[in-house]
């Protein structure tokens, strides 16, 4: 990955945290923007291609969680990391539901947050010349050239990060997959105990790809374990 041809997006009402942020991503060589609301965030999305977006959650007008439903609208493949002050579950996981890929908290350490950049930046640029064959199981299909999933044919649209835990998934078919391997696998090496991304996740796929999102035919849990994609065998034409 090269930053300097990385362009992202800040986007915060408070002047000072936007020129923190600014300051030290620029000095890692990515291209910044800044937005001090998410009205001006969406309308930047609109005309501006970005390989990351920094959203802070609470602020005052279209907030951070109105905001992402619309920039992930408009560009599905952008990861979206959110930024606040709450520490609450709940709030990580309405984040997570609007289309966020990342969440962190403030105060935050600047090395963790700026490794969280570079891997979100590193995930969205990275090339295509190792993809795998069209994958299908059922009547659930996975172009990874393409990125695009169909269910009996139809197109379903997932998040970039719901397209990454599918594929994981559905690569090792048949076989559990446990919650670590599955954070650090999708979401990178510096994740490991963020169980409820992938509850937020798995619960989101099951709702755009079971017939019953409470009794799953593909997307299975392993208790105690992580999760597994249930492979073709037994699995109606």
């Amino acid at each position: 990955m090269n930053p300097s041809q990385s362009k992202v997006l800040i986007v915060d009402d408070e002047s000072s945290i936007r020129r923190a942020l600014h300051a030290t991503l620029s000095t890692l060589g990515f291209d910044i923007e800044e937005a001090s609301g998410g009205e001006q965030a969406v309308s930047f999305v609109r005309t501006e291609r970005y390989d990351a977006a920094l959203l802070d959650i609470n602020m005052p007008g279209m907030g951070g969680i109105e905001a992402c439903r619309a920039i992930r609208r408009l560009s599905p493949q952008l990861p979206i990391l959110m930024l606040t002050v709450r520490d609450n579950p709940d709030d990580k996981i309405d984040a997570l539901d609007a289309g966020a890929d990342d969440y962190v908290t403030k105060p935050f350490h600047v090395g963790e947050l700026m490794a969280r950049v570079r891997s979100a930046v590193r995930r969205s640029q990275a090339t295509q010349e190792d993809q795998d064959p069209v994958i299908t199981i059922g009547d659930i299909e996975l172009d990874s050239e393409r990125r695009l999933v169909r269910k009996s044919g139809i197109l379903v649209h997932l998040t970039p990060k719901e397209f990454d835990l599918l594929r994981c998934l559905m690569l090792h078919a048949g076989k559990p997959q446990t919650h670590a391997r599955l954070l650090t696998s999708v979401w990178g090496t510096e994740y490991g105990n963020e169980f409820e991304y992938l509850r937020t996740f798995v619960r989101q796929l099951r709702k755009k790809l079971e017939d019953d999102s409470s009794n799953p035919e593909y997307i299975l849990t392993d208790s105690y374990i992580g999760y597994r994609f249930k492979d073709g065998k037994g699995i109606r034409d």
